[in-house]
């Protein structure tokens, strides 16, 4: 699966625990999280694109072996490349590959994908790429003064903690290299960035949108955290991106770490992209869905589909914290807030994240019923 833009089994639906929402593993595109539904699991299938084979042709299919491992076991999980017809395990493939992909496969040899091409490091291409305020490009971040709060004694102290917004490097040029990473993640995806929910035509309209429907698992942004997300929204328009770098990874393909010690409760950036109805998405070749809202009539369920329009949050990875390696790593938490009667979600630093520690969130999730074992 190159740098996930491999589309990957779209059958994997889930429940989520409340106030959160998961992703997919740190191998795959992060999250697929359609909630309060499981869809039966389609069988994998060798081709993906299969023609009609002779009796010669299936026994040699028969006997093809992984060309990493060298085995012929977990046929089921033997994917054929489309143009030279060898065989690799689907967890023998650097990236991981969850289940067949979509559409046509080819191995790394045949697709020559070894590596995605750079974002080019020219102020220009970024801020035209990212819409940035030309006025504003990569200024030096403007001081954000905070507002002293006055108060006493034990009910402040008893007073849940806020969240904070992220803190913009001071360097023009290092913030530069921050969001050519992630222009080179979307342009070899083939997305374009975009920092808002978008509704489109033929898709669920802005007025499904109501945090009322909700069935349970929702929190609601309080007047002081609808403020941090603003201000980051307002930096992200200027160019004052999050100490965010995204880098291909040989094993888990693109991936998002942090570029400088990142505060506890730190808003790292909101889930965005197209929204449609659950329904309409059930069986779609997206490699990224996320629960938006999760109605007590399922017909009204919401989902956010990043394929075409999206930010870094497509590319910071989930893990599977049901294992001793996948709790210490995970380091943050999607959480779906009412913010102004409209569902949003946020993904939050749920410890304080040291310079070069990678991001990941939970997937799996209380059920444990999900194809984790290939997790890296």
């Amino acid at each position: 699966m190159p740098a996930k833009q491999c589309a990957f089994c779209p059958y994997l639906l889930y429940h989520s625990l409340p106030g959160f929402t998961k992703s997919l593993p740190p191998s795959l595109p992060p999250s697929l999280s359609l909630m309060a539904i499981v869809v039966p699991k389609t069988p994998y299938r060798r081709r993906t694109q299969a023609r009609s084979l002779d009796l010669a042709e299936e026994a040699h299919i028969d006997e093809i072996e992984c060309e990493k491992c060298g085995s012929g076991d977990a046929a089921e999980e033997l994917l054929l490349c489309d143009e030279c017809d060898r065989g690799f395990h689907l967890f023998c493939l650097r990236p991981i590959l969850a289940c067949v992909p979509h559409g046509h496969w080819f191995c790394p040899s045949c697709s020559n994908l070894d590596h995605p091409r750079s974002f080019p490091l020219i102020q220009t291409k970024i801020v035209d790429f990212f819409r940035i305020q030309r006025s504003t490009a990569f200024e030096k971040p403007g001081i954000q003064k905070r507002k002293k709060r006055h108060g006493g004694g034990l009910a402040m102290m008893k007073k849940r903690r806020r969240l904070l917004a992220y803190n913009p490097s001071d360097d023009p040029a290092r913030r530069m290299e921050q969001m050519a990473s992630l222009a080179t993640a979307l342009t070899t995806t083939g997305t374009v960035f975009s920092d808002i929910l978008t509704y489109c035509p033929g898709m669920a309209p802005r007025s499904a949108n109501r945090a009322s429907l909700e069935q349970g698992g929702m929190q609601l942004l309080s007047k002081e955290d609808a403020e941090a997300l603003n201000l980051c929204k307002s930096m992200m328009c200027k160019g004052e991106c999050p100490h965010l770098l995204v880098v291909f990874d040989p094993r888990e393909g693109f991936t998002v770490e942090a570029d400088r010690f990142i505060k506890d409760l730190t808003i790292i950036t909101e889930y965005v992209g197209d929204v449609d109805f659950l329904e309409k998405r059930k069986h779609d070749d997206g490699d990224s869905m996320m629960t938006l809202l999760s109605a007590k009539n399922p017909s009204k369920s919401l989902v956010i589909c990043p394929d075409k329009r999206s930010n870094i949050a497509r590319f910071i990875n989930g893990i599977n914290n049901y294992t001793t390696e996948g709790k210490k790593k995970q380091n943050l938490k999607c959480v779906r807030y009412n913010v102004n009667g409209e569902c949003r979600v946020l993904l939050i630093a749920n410890r304080d994240i040291a310079k070069g520690e990678r991001l990941y969130y939970d997937y799996n999730g209380h059920e444990q019923e999900y194809p984790t074992h290939h997790f890296v």
